[in-house]
């Protein structure tokens, strides 16, 4: 990667204008490198020498002028390097340096953009995790685009990652579950009785029903609630897990997991967790309750994890199962959660330090809310009153891989709109469409050389530098930046930078497309901007696939 390059040549000057005693390096002192934001001030540029002039007490352009003096370039990467400004250093690669990028793009085929930063740390992403009271719906359709994509990214970068989903199926929204179906189920037998606001109305619930009619005929109708409630509350949630699994799987993610809340109480772990915490000091005992002294750990106030009624609270069982994940090794833990859990993550924070660990183990992610559009009119959305559109109703409508892209396109704690006649349009408005359409456009021009019996992938005879034109070079240049995306994709948990990146690019290779001709009578030429658009689908169809997206041969 010529980044790489750069910053190796640049450190290596660093290191000999120490060792000739030009000025102080202080310790731990790292070069940063960008890329300028305006064109004419070159490749990238460093501040190198405004940082080292304050510890130096001298000027930056002189601490600047001394460094370009002692500047190594033995390989040619430089076309030119200038001081600018008040010290910075800006470079200008040579256009031979881009044209061999493509070279490592093409070597390295399906694992290029692909830095090993994890080096094998073991991360758990977990996400979705809707309660299963209810079929998915669009919201968290996006949490699990984001989830998946990000664990894709994270592997792709050398972490060992495992997929995980927590079914709460404790408490009492499974109860009210039972209810809303025991009811339904009555009423279907002829019996009328009331049906409250406080559960779940969807035409679903009708459906388990009848299901449940269908299996045990009127055998419950004058069963008491105490009776027939966990019947009930066990046959809802097991089918309604069983239709978010179906549709997780239709939109392409998989878990390595599916770990039951249940089974922290079942197995002594919400206990256990409560005693280790009170031996190490952090639970106390205040009106009747424990209290976690969540408030030494940074949090705004103690919270309690045993009521004086001695039911547990939630953040009990959730604290026993983040326990449970670092006693199975994870060494990062990143939780996917609703923007409604934005007042939860303090007293987890605070949670996880008491435990033991560094508050970097583990990392939670806001997922906002999805305003989904039809016709440019908001459609409401309710679970309990039944009014949502389901993620099996967005894929069926728009397909899995637009759903995917489109929840991607934002940062995931910024609110999404989603616009359904847009992600099924065929034109350039439509971000999926458009970079799918680069793609396919440049697999059409591998089958045209095919039926014109030329073969342009012979590289024995490959004449790069007939890639002239400031466009060719402005697309190798974004190629170069692709692995640099992924690498700030992993860094920052940000899946949200590929689809941006695919899109600018998709978009200067279709103006690319528009005005040159690849296929053509100058057979070298032909050959050489064939390498270059060939690049650019390998760059296409790596990142799609970090993102769950197809890359279409035919659109």
């Amino acid at each position: 990667m010529i980044k790489d390059k750069t910053l190796e040549i640049l450190s290596k000057t660093l290191h000999q204008c120490g060792e000739r005693g030009l000025f102080q390096i202080p310790p731990g002192f790292e070069i940063q490198l960008e890329v300028p934001r305006i064109e004419a001030h070159g490749d990238f540029a460093t501040n190198v020498a405004l940082n080292l002039a304050k510890p130096n007490r001298c000027s930056p352009k002189d601490i600047a002028a001394s460094f370009v003096e002692q500047l190594a370039d033995g390989e040619g990467l430089f076309a030119k390097v200038e001081v600018a400004g008040p010290g910075f250093i800006n470079l200008v690669i040579s256009p031979s340096a881009w044209l061999e990028a493509l070279g490592e793009i093409h070597r390295l085929d399906k694992k290029y953009g692909c830095p090993d930063i994890g080096r094998g740390r073991y991360v758990q992403v977990e996400f979705v995790s809707a309660n299963p009271t209810g079929p998915l719906h669009v919201g968290h359709g996006r949490g699990a685009a984001v989830g998946d994509a990000l664990a894709n990214i994270l592997e792709a970068t050398g972490h060992r990652v495992e997929r995980e989903y927590y079914i709460n199926d404790a408490g009492t929204q499974v109860e009210t579950l039972g209810r809303s179906v025991l009811l339904r189920y009555q009423q279907l037998l002829g019996r009328r009785v009331e049906f409250p606001e406080t559960c779940y109305q969807g035409d679903y619930i009708r459906v388990l029903a009848r299901e449940m009619q269908d299996i045990h005929a009127d055998s419950y109708l004058d069963a008491t609630e105490e009776e027939a409630l966990s019947v009930f509350s066990d046959y809802a949630g097991k089918r309604i897990l069983e239709g978010i699994r179906t549709d997780l799987e239709e939109f392409g993610v998989h878990y390595d997991r599916w770990f039951s809340e249940k089974s922290l109480y079942e197995s002594g772990a919400v206990e256990r967790v409560i005693e280790t915490l009170k031996v190490a000091g952090h639970i106390y005992e205040k009106d009747g309750a424990l209290w976690f002294q969540s408030t030494s750990f940074g949090d705004e106030k103690d919270r309690v994890v045993v009521r004086a009624n001695g039911m547990t609270t939630y953040f009990a069982s959730d604290l026993a199962y983040h326990q449970d994940k670092y006693l199975r090794g994870f060494q990062l833990v990143i939780d996917l959660w609703g923007a409604d859990h934005h007042g939860y993550m303090d007293r987890m924070y605070a949670g996880a330090m008491a435990l033991g660990k560094e508050r970097e183990a583990l990392n939670l992610l806001l997922v906002q809310l999805v305003n989904l559009l039809r016709k440019g009119k908001q459609v409401a959305m309710s679970t309990r009153a039944g009014e949502f559109v389901t993620l099996q109703d967005v894929i069926g409508e728009v397909g899995r891989d637009a759903a995917r892209f489109i929840f991607l396109t934002r940062r995931s704690d910024s609110p999404l709109d989603f616009d359904l006649e847009l992600a099924k349009e065929k034109s350039a408005d439509n971000p999926v469409y458009y970079v799918q359409y680069a793609h396919a456009r440049i697999c059409s021009i591998s089958r045209l050389a095919e039926e014109r019996q030329l073969d342009l992938a012979d590289e024995k005879t490959l004449e790069l530098n007939r890639l002239e034109l400031p466009e060719e070079l402005a697309l190798i240049k974004q190629l170069s930046l692709y692995p640099e995306v992924i690498e700030s994709s992993a860094r920052f948990l940000e899946p949200h930078r590929i689809p941006y990146y695919l899109t600018q690019l998709a978009s200067a290779f279709h103006s690319y497309y528009k005005h040159h001709r690849i296929i053509q009578e100058d057979l070298a030429l032909a050959k050489a901007r064939f390498h270059l658009v060939q690049a650019i689908r390998i760059v296409i169809r790596n990142a799609l696939e970090l993102l769950g997206v197809s890359a279409p041969e035919k659109m």
